[in-house]
């Protein structure tokens, strides 16, 4: 599919702003959830909608009514614009889609572009960080002053690394945020930490209050979940020894 197949959509009141956050359909939804949270905040408007047709096709709705899958929405006063992608890229879109973005972001004039993503790997406690890789220009512009760790060796992929890529070649600041993402989705803890990252670089204000309070509860359930299950296997267990 080429970028002629895929466009953006944007209201005529769009006002500049500096950063454009990006979140997607992905594995454990961090990224996902945490720009959707931050487009439910008062202060932001929805002032567009990308149109990508092809597979797969989706068109979210809540109480009856629907929805573009993948919006952006903006707040004015801060300066600030998000892209809230429902519907999962497929690898083989990943370039054309990235190429919309980035024509999003040039007609908002954004100075950075920053993606929020969860990743799969093994980890530990230690490893409930969140972790950049970003453009050199990036870096020097957002991150001199943080305590956000690179992450270490290894290879982008699909959206992320498109719009690195891009950043790279356009010398526009370009930075991924990730975290280590569990598989029960959303993973609202995961999420808060992106929006920490994010709080942390770009001076914006975020009150993770409610995320953390949906993030205790998801917590509670999986491990209500967990303790139920092992329960149910020791019973089991014993239930075998009877007829030894």
């Amino acid at each position: 599919m080429s970028s002629d197949d895929i466009s953006v959509i944007l209201s005529d009141d769009r006002p500049p702003v500096g950063t454009l956050a990006v979140g997607v359909s992905e594995y454990g939804l961090a990224g996902l959830t945490a720009v959707d949270y931050l487009a439910d905040q008062e202060s932001m408007r929805e002032i567009g909608h990308l149109r990508t047709p092809g597979p797969p096709f989706i068109t979210p709705f809540e109480n009856g009514t629907p929805r573009h899958h993948t919006r952006l929405y903006v707040d004015e006063p801060a300066s600030f614009a998000v892209l809230v992608g429902e519907r999962f890229v497929p690898p083989a879109q990943a370039g054309a889609v990235a190429e919309v973005i980035a024509t999003a972001g040039r007609e908002l004039d954004v100075s950075n572009i920053t993606m929020l993503t969860g990743v799969p790997i093994a980890h530990g406690p230690d490893d409930h960080a969140p972790f950049y890789i970003a453009t050199p220009a990036y870096q020097e512009a957002y991150l001199g002053d943080t305590d956000i760790r690179p992450m270490g060796n290894g290879f982008l992929e699909g959206l992320s690394a498109e719009l690195v890529t891009r950043g790279i070649d356009e010398l526009l600041p370009t930075g991924v945020f990730t975290t280590p993402t569990h598989p029960q989705a959303p993973d609202a803890a995961a999420a808060i930490r992106l929006l920490t990252a994010l709080k942390a670089t770009h001076a914006i204000q975020i009150d993770t209050g409610p995320l953390e309070a949906f993030a205790a509860n998801i917590e509670a359930h999986y491990q209500a979940l967990a303790e139920r299950m092992e329960a149910a296997e020791s019973d089991q267990y014993l239930d075998d020894r009877m007829y030894m």
